[in-house]
């Protein structure tokens, strides 16, 4: 390894990343070295660490086979250095990476992520990027019941909720009216009943007009962000399951803490998210402090 490590730093609505280019494949990136980076005390600092290295040489062959569509793979590992499906937000903030390096020079590309191609698009001063066809996770459960889920915050009742998967996955809250977002405590994870095999990103939704959500996320591996991309998504997605409308071409605003976001329900069970991506630092680090 060289004598430092090499990063960017990057945010879209303030859910911020640490980019690590590997170019030759050759550095790799472990839980631990991930987590020391992702530290905002110790290391750099971020709600996420992505690893820059091209498809081909991905440690996993599922996300080889991408090679033929997507020159470079989004390597994305939680806060606590846990390797994830991909990030929404991730994934504006990676491309404009590549864009500004001379990795990618079209206005639209695709990507390799471990939930499989994603197709990133120049839209103004922001990203768009088609994030594929989402599920329910309990169709028959959610289409009978109208929530599939129960999601405790802090003490008091639960909230029902909709389980909802974009390759990595959802459980949205819809609030009751008489519960501020903002008042809510998610200094720590809420409890999900029954519990998701390698545990959900959690969203609560406040209504806010047509067309118009806001949302807070408490996110595995991390805790509370000022955004989730497929967070957003997934919120648009319930909040629209539940209003009865889950119809083609219907596009949400979704404020969250760290901004606003757009989504687009497309066809097929396709969505679509856009939005600001911003880098905002380059430096290095001393290999040595790297945990091994």
């Amino acid at each position: 390894m060289a004598d430092r490590l090499a990063f960017t730093k990057g945010h879209g609505t303030e859910n911020d990343f640490v980019l690590v280019p590997d170019l030759d494949g050759a550095l790799g990136l472990s839980a631990g070295r991930a987590a020391w980076l992702a530290d905002r005390r110790a290391g750099v600092g971020g709600d996420g660490v992505i690893r820059v290295v091209p498809a081909e040489l991905a440690d996993e062959p599922a996300v080889r086979a991408q090679a033929e569509q997507a020159r470079w793979f989004m390597d994305y590992r939680n806060a606590d250095g846990s390797a994830a499906e991909m990030c929404g937000n991730g994934t504006r903030v990676f491309a404009e990476y590549l864009r500004r390096e001379g990795l990618e020079a079209g206005d639209e590309f695709v990507i390799a992520t471990r939930a499989g191609a994603k197709t990133v698009r120049r839209d103004g001063d922001e990203w768009s990027v088609a994030l594929g066809p989402w599920r329910l996770a309990d169709a028959p459960t959610a289409e009978r019941d109208g929530f599939d889920a129960l999601v405790h915050v802090g003490g008091g009742d639960p909230y029902s909720a909709l389980s909802v998967d974009l390759g990595n996955p959802h459980t949205v809250v819809a609030l009751p009216e008489e519960v501020e977002l903002d008042a809510l405590d998610l200094t720590s994870a809420p409890s999900v009943r029954p519990e998701p095999r390698g545990g959900t990103n959690v969203e609560l939704v406040r209504p806010m007009g047509p067309g118009h959500i806001a949302m807070r996320v408490h996110e595995r591996g991390v805790g509370e962000t000022r955004s989730c991309g497929t967070g957003a998504c997934a919120a648009a997605i319930a909040t629209s399951f539940w209003a009865g409308s889950l119809d083609t071409g219907s596009t949400w605003l979704v404020d969250v803490p760290g901004g606003r976001l757009t989504v687009r329900l497309l066809a097929d069970h396709g969505v679509e998210l856009a939005g600001p991506a911003v880098l905002v630092a380059d430096g290095s680090v001393p290999s040595a402090l790297l945990p091994g």
